[in-house]
């Protein structure tokens, strides 16, 4: 059995360590290294100080035998990573004259001088693959050394992705030849129950895995269900992981809505092209934010007429045709508007379907009849509207990302099974 191939993740940056920014590469790389059959098995944060890195890159080392560090690459006096992971490998560095030329021609075409201090960005040792940045002035590298791997990359997550996609993964598959891997993973979907409440409904799976690890992840009201089986060989574990699957699926049945990298706005788009239907929202407590969610993808225009974000009662009146007398009977949030502000919008648009949103974010405007967190979504189609009654916990903005997040659910189950 060919053993699992062992990895550290290191990120540097105060900015980390004081919490004013959320390390979401630590997270990209995590799910990367694992869907790769690689186990991450420490994950170091470090101030931008040379003996934090020095040691980060020590323990990494003697620890895994592959290292992989965003951060730190850039041309200011604290961008010290590349520097001290040399010293740890011990590589001297050269000036390499066509990344010189690359940095030279990047200030040139925004019509910038370019600053000396960026020189150091094109300094590697000789051995080094130098990782090509179409997306900022920071090369990455990777360097193979003493059966060892450390590769580096930039720490703004644009670029740290766009180089990892395009030139480390394949460099990984080749030289721990992972596209033979032996384990198997996946990620399994769901919208609607909590992490304890999926926790409860998979315990039998839990409790037995059947050589399969099992981990919940809580996002924004969705629940990842992150698989990872371990056979005794490639065929054997996704054996395992078909069956687990099944069996998970089996349990949480139409809450499910996608796998892996699919995303809930993406799937609902699939679904509206494969069906021929269109959209049109309104939205008022979630501000636009539902609207904001679908015109994300790329081509949305195809499925999606438009939004109105029909905050005030006024705007609900002139735009959309609620009725004054249903404002004044039952108050903006309320099953009765949200029902006609979703039959206005679908009146006004001449889609096939339409969601509206309307209710109370916070963190004032409660009441004891109305508290925060009371949202109405409506679903409207040409014959039918279905209003649903939410009670949500949290924060404004999870109260907001809930509200369209439940709203696109709603649609994609009218969508996938006929009913929500």
């Amino acid at each position: 059995m060919k053993a699992m191939l062992h990895a550290c993740i290191i990120s540097t940056g105060t900015e980390l360590l004081l919490g004013s920014t959320i390390d979401s590469n630590c997270n990209f790389l995590s799910q990367k290294l694992c869907d790769l059959g690689v186990r991450v098995i420490a994950r170091f944060t470090v101030g931008d100080n040379r003996e934090q890195i020095s040691n980060a890159f020590n323990n990494a080392l003697k620890l895994a035998d592959l290292v992989i560090c965003s951060g730190g690459l850039g041309p200011t006096l604290d961008d010290l990573t590349k520097e001290i992971a040399c010293e740890v490998a011990g590589c001297q560095m050269e000036l390499v004259e066509e990344e010189v030329k690359h940095l030279q021609e990047y200030f040139a075409r925004r019509k910038r001088k370019m600053p000396e201090a960026n020189l150091k960005q094109a300094l590697f040792p000789p051995e080094a693959i130098i990782l090509k940045n179409s997306k900022g002035t920071a090369p990455g590298m990777y360097l193979k050394k003493d059966g060892k791997v450390l590769v580096l990359l930039p720490g703004p997550p644009r670029e740290m992705q766009a180089i990892y996609l395009q030139e480390v993964e394949a460099l990984l598959e080749r030289d721990f030849c992972l596209d033979d891997k032996q384990s198997a993973s996946c990620t399994i979907k769901v919208m609607g129950p909590g992490e304890s409440q999926v926790d409860e409904m998979l315990m039998d799976i839990i409790n037995e895995p059947r050589g399969c690890s099992l981990a919940l992840l809580a996002q924004d009201g969705e629940v990842h269900i992150k698989l990872t089986a371990e056979g005794e060989n490639a065929e054997h574990s996704k054996q395992i992981l078909r069956e687990i699957s099944r069996r998970i699926e089996n349990n949480m049945d139409r809450y499910v809505f996608g796998h892996d990298e699919e995303s809930l706005s993406g799937v609902v788009a699939k679904l509206l092209v494969n069906t021929g239907k269109r959209l049109a929202v309104a939205e008022s407590c979630s501000g636009g934010l539902l609207a904001q969610m679908i015109t994300e993808l790329p081509g949305s225009s195809r499925y999606f007429w438009g939004s109105v974000t029909s905050y005030s009662n006024d705007a609900k009146v002139k735009l959309l045709g609620v009725k004054e007398e249903t404002l004044a009977s039952y108050g903006a949030v309320s099953p009765e508007t949200a029902e006609e502000m979703a039959r206005g919008i679908l009146r006004k648009s001449g889609c096939d379907f339409s969601l509206a949103i309307t209710g109370i974010a916070g963190p004032d405007g409660g009441t004891k009849e109305k508290p925060v967190g009371l949202v109405y979504i409506a679903l409207a189609a040409k014959e039918d509207c279905i209003v649903k009654e939410m009670h949500f916990a949290g924060a404004r903005e999870g109260i907001r990302i809930l509200s369209a997040k439940t709203a696109l659910d709603m649609l994609r189950r009218q969508l996938q099974y006929g009913g929500i």
